[in-house]
């Protein structure tokens, strides 16, 4: 597959891939490498990425833990005393080997250590390789804000390998598929029927589904690299989804919902407010939503829950002016940006959710 060129680096497929990283490196002026892995990655993932790599510079291993809930200054606060005390310096070099917790993390590491170092993105997650490493943007959470704190910052080059999706639970391999539904819902239906026949269970047809969503968010993010007007698109879902997967989050009786298994809730409460308000029609919400069911379950929220999400919801980075924004739609790549909606129609969309698809 030919690679992708983005704003300022380009994204490199397969054996492509690591012969474009071992070329890059061998020319470079870059003084030593660090790879960042988190605990899974280490275990799964780590010798794979080295075996691929022939380079005549040691590179250092930075580990830190797994999960949403390590995503935060506190972690990032130990990768920046790693990196000093294994004597980085402004010509160093991050590899952010993981998923979209390391990538995000390792990229605002990277680029406010000493005023910015060089990083790199190798994604092993569904979710990380079309949504995540793609795009520029960089963070963490603000306690159980979502990504409240970041910035764009461009990697030098995204490697996409998706042998590295073997290693994953399937829980978290359906994680990437509420993204795709996204970019099918917003930008092309064909994408969203291909979903719905479950072609992401075919591993011989994850190269080709992956590249078109790269493909996807790339163009979009090409128009509006800053997010002022077309990529807001990329938010649909999310405004719901973030407030419930950081509820779920700061609960500790609650198990953590996946970021995708938020997306896939927020999907269907926002596409509901879609139908009450802009007439998105009711069949294809009832079809998008017994998918939805059928490939992460049926998540149950209690009532009593929803102010507290409400409440979530008013930190949301996207609002403007204290205004809860949303991606709306008219019908499936029709979309609304910047649209406002009664909180009273979250709830609704909310119970909506949890209701059984009469398809």
């Amino acid at each position: 597959m030919n690679p992708i060129q983005s704003n300022g680096y380009s994204i490199f497929f397969y054996q492509s891939a690591y012969q474009q990283f071992n070329e890059t490196i061998a020319s470079s002026d870059i003084s030593s490498l660090f790879i960042l892995v988190d605990k899974n990655t280490h275990q799964y993932c780590y010798q794979k990425f080295i075996d691929h790599i022939s380079i005549d510079k040691t590179v250092q291993l930075i580990k830190i833990n797994a999960g949403e809930n390590h995503k935060n200054i506190n972690t990032c606060v130990s990768v920046w005393e790693k990196l000093t005390e294994l004597g980085a310096d402004r010509k160093s070099l991050l590899i952010n080997l993981g998923g979209g917790m390391v990538t995000d993390l390792g990229g605002f590491v990277a680029s406010t250590y000493k005023r910015g170092i060089k990083f790199i993105n190798i994604p092993t997650t569904l979710l990380s390789m079309v949504d995540a490493s793609v795009g520029s943007k960089t963070g963490v959470d603000l306690g159980n804000l979502k990504n409240l704190v970041g910035l764009f910052s461009n990697p030098e080059m995204v490697l996409i390998d998706t042998d590295y999706l073997e290693t994953l639970p399937e829980r978290q391999l359906r994680s990437g598929i509420a993204e795709i539904i996204k970019y099918g819902l917003t930008t092309d239906a064909n994408l969203l029927e291909e979903i719905q026949q479950d072609v992401w269970k075919n591993f011989t047809k994850v190269d080709a589904l992956v590249y078109q969503s790269i493909n996807i968010k790339n163009n979009i993010v090409l128009q509006d690299p800053r997010e002022e007007n077309l990529r807001k698109t990329l938010n649909l879902g999310h405004t719901v989804g973030h407030a419930v997967e950081s509820y779920f989050l700061e609960h500790a009786e609650l198990e953590n919902l996946t970021h995708g298994e938020a997306v896939a809730i927020g999907i269907i409460a926002e596409t509901y407010i879609s139908h009450k308000l802009h007439n998105f029609p009711m069949v294809k919400l009832e079809s998008l939503k017994k998918y939805i069911h059928q490939t992460f379950g049926k998540i149950s929220i209690n009532k009593t829950h929803y102010q507290a999400i409400l409440e979530l919801m008013k930190h949301d980075k996207k609002n403007i002016n204290g205004s809860i924004r949303y991606i709306l739609l008219n019908d499936i790549t029709d979309y609304i940006i910047d649209a406002t909606a009664p909180l009273d129609l979250v709830i609704e969309g909310l119970d909506y959710y949890q209701i059984n698809s009469t398809q």
